[in-house]
């Protein structure tokens, strides 16, 4: 993380990259993991956690949120999810359409943020004046 204001929203967008990375990890882990007896899936929890710490901060510009947000109190953090359901006779709870549907989604998310950061680069080279 980069400890400067000017980078404020590339650090944001760096942890959203960071949880993005370790969500297609959990996927991953599910789709491995689809026959397993009593297996439950596994997610990760980030944006919750960003959209709360972002209405804490209390200024009107999303800029003064992210300028003044404490990224350290911020974690993606891998939970077990419906871990008392399950659809299946062995005790997995693991649909492989919808791990392969939240597969792309995720990787749509992480290509996007990968994108915005390079944007924000750009920028940041422009308006040092070699924005060439």
């Amino acid at each position: 993380m980069i400890n400067s204001n000017v980078f404020s929203y590339i650090n944001v967008l760096d942890k959203a990259a960071d949880a993005a990375w370790l969500r297609n990890e959990a996927i991953s882990n599910n789709l491995a993991n689809v026959d397993t007896p009593n297996y439950k899936r596994q997610d990760v929890s980030f944006e919750d956690e960003l959209i709360r710490n972002l209405n804490k901060v209390e200024h009107r510009t999303m800029d003064a949120k992210v300028y003044n947000m404490d990224l350290a109190r911020i974690e993606p953090r891998v939970y077990t999810d419906a871990e008392a359901y399950s659809y299946r006779l062995d005790g997995n709870n693991v649909d492989i359409d919808t791990e392969n549907v939240y597969m792309a989604e995720n990787q749509i998310t992480y290509n996007s943020l990968m994108q915005c950061v390079k944007s924000e680069f750009q920028n940041l080279k422009t308006a040092m004046g070699n924005g060439s």
